[in-house]
């Protein structure tokens, strides 16, 4: 029996992903990476005591207090991550991904006999869109769930360099995360809210701050980022 832990999504275990932040120091003093402190040996600390940065006018850190916040990661959690992505991009990859999983959409919706409209001649017959709608809903949140799992980027955000991160750590989001934010996301779409309901989850980026999130982030409590 093999004795190596579970791999993640991404092939990886999960404390070994690349994108994850590092761990903070056991003791929760001095550096978050576990470096020597500068000034050990027979040399004198410098003037005003306190840590390497010797307390100074800001106090205990460089900037005031434990920068650490004794032993965790630094008080706000994108410190370590790359850059927000923007809003207008993150808008232009997800109609990239609306497009290519639509397309997907109508060929089974077609091949099914399940499309949303049916026109016989004067007559326009509704009675199936349950079926589209529930082949939308499977595909949409597959697609989402089993990409952003894997690497954190859908089709469309890959294209345009960005990737979802976990909020905590920056981190890959789990299959339970992406799964989250993918029902989030595209069970109003696929249901009741269409475009609507895309509009307002992923539009909430537009304004929220600091963090950039739609809705589908914060109900999973992820970012997305740029990784270029």
């Amino acid at each position: 029996m093999s004795s190596e832990p579970p791999h993640g999504p991404g092939g990886q275990p999960p404390e070994d992903d690349p994108l994850r932040k590092p761990p903070p120091s056991p003791g929760g003093a001095g550096s978050p990476y576990d470096n020597p402190p500068p000034y050990g040996g027979g040399e004198p600390p410098p003037p005003g005591g306190g840590g390497p940065y010797g307390g100074g006018p800001y106090g205990g850190g460089p900037y005031g207090g434990d920068p650490y916040g004794g032993g965790s990661y630094p008080t706000d959690p994108l410190a370590g991550m790359p850059p927000l992505a923007d809003s207008g991009r993150r808008t232009l990859a997800r109609i990239i991904d609306m497009i290519l999983v639509g397309i997907v959409v109508w060929l089974l919706s077609w091949a099914f006999n399940v499309q949303e409209y049916q026109v016989d001649g004067d007559q326009v017959e509704v009675g199936k869109s349950f079926g589209q709608s529930l082949i939308a809903a499977v595909l949409y949140i597959a697609y989402d769930t089993y990409l952003t799992a894997r690497t954190g980027q859908t089709l469309g955000k890959k294209w345009l360099g960005m990737r979802v991160a976990d909020l905590e750590n920056g981190a890959t989001p789990s299959v339970q995360t992406s799964l989250i934010r993918a029902l989030v996301l595209w069970i109003p779409f696929a249901f009741c809210c269409a475009c609507v309901w895309t509009i307002i989850a992923g539009g909430w980026s537009f304004f929220d701050k600091p963090y950039k999130q739609g809705l589908h982030d914060k109900a999973a409590k992820t970012v997305v980022v740029t990784t270029r």
